[in-house]
């Protein structure tokens, strides 16, 4: 049964959590500098993150410039996975690029990555591209997914 969740805009304060989550999610985890720069110089960045009553279970970012948008990472700790936590993450920057204009929202998901690349296909989102060699750490090629309003 899972628990019950909140998500909410992230701030500087939730950083130490979020780095938890991306630390425990990602080969190649964002630095503190990477996540503070995404909230204080980038006016195109938005961040929500999902929390307990304890603390962030998972986060997701978008980059939005007029009518497009790019999902930039979105994550949740192991132990909350399969709960929904991601699907109203995703449902909710999806909702909240729908309010800028945004008429496409793309991402970047490694070709291994079934498991995301159907978590991603649920919403809609379709392969549209591969960029080859993307991820640094072992020269995996990327695929482009997009999805269209």
């Amino acid at each position: 049964m899972s628990e019950q969740y909140n998500i909410r805009p992230m701030m500087i304060s939730d950083i130490e959590q979020v780095l938890d989550v991306e630390k425990e999610s990602f080969r190649m985890p964002w630095i503190r500098q990477a996540f503070i720069n995404e909230l204080v110089k980038n006016s195109f960045a938005h961040y929500l993150v999902a929390s307990d009553q304890q603390r962030i279970i998972g986060y997701c970012g978008v980059w939005i410039a007029v009518d497009e948008a790019h999902i930039t990472n979105i994550a949740v700790l192991s132990a909350y996975r399969n709960q929904g936590v991601g699907r109203s993450l995703l449902k909710a920057i999806i909702a909240q690029a729908l309010n800028f204009g945004v008429k496409t929202l793309t991402l970047e998901v490694r070709e291994s990555n079934s498991i995301a690349q159907h978590f991603y296909s649920v919403f809609g989102f379709q392969k549209t591209g591969v960029k080859k060699g993307y991820y640094t750490d072992n020269s995996e090629d990327a695929w482009i997914m997009s999805l269209t309003f």
